[in-house]
This record gives C-alpha cells, structure tokens and sequence, in this order.
C-alpha cells in the first residue's frame, strides 16, 4: 500500500507541475497574441501617416511651383 500511495503523490506532484507549465504557456501565448495585434496596429498608423505625409509633399509641391 504505502508503494501505491508514494505513487499517486508522484503523479499529483507530476501533474501539478504540468498543470502550472500549461497556465504559464497560455498566458505567454495570450501575451504573443496581443502583442501582435498591437504591431499591426501600429503598422496601420505607420501606413496612414505614410500616405499623408506623401499626399502633404504632394500639396506642398504643387503650391510652390
């Protein structure tokens, strides 16, 4: 019996620390997640405010010949 029981801690002890890796996992791959969406954010701001500055040189040009 006591073999059994020194077994069956084991694996709780074994699953337990699976358990807190796979929290762990998700947490970084929710931060990834997120972190991503914010890049293509900011990519998308980048983008805009290219397009402005180049129709702004556009204008500029164009008033001053």
């Amino acid at each position: 019996m006591a073999r059994k029981s020194r077994l069956t801690r084991v694996a709780v002890k074994i699953g337990t620390a699976m358990g807190n890796a796979d929290r762990k996992v998700q947490k970084v791959a929710k931060a990834g997640k997120l972190a991503r969406k914010e890049l293509d954010d900011i990519a998308k701001q980048v983008d805009a405010l290219k397009r402005q500055l180049q129709k702004t040189a556009k204008r500029l040009k164009h008033a001053l010949s």
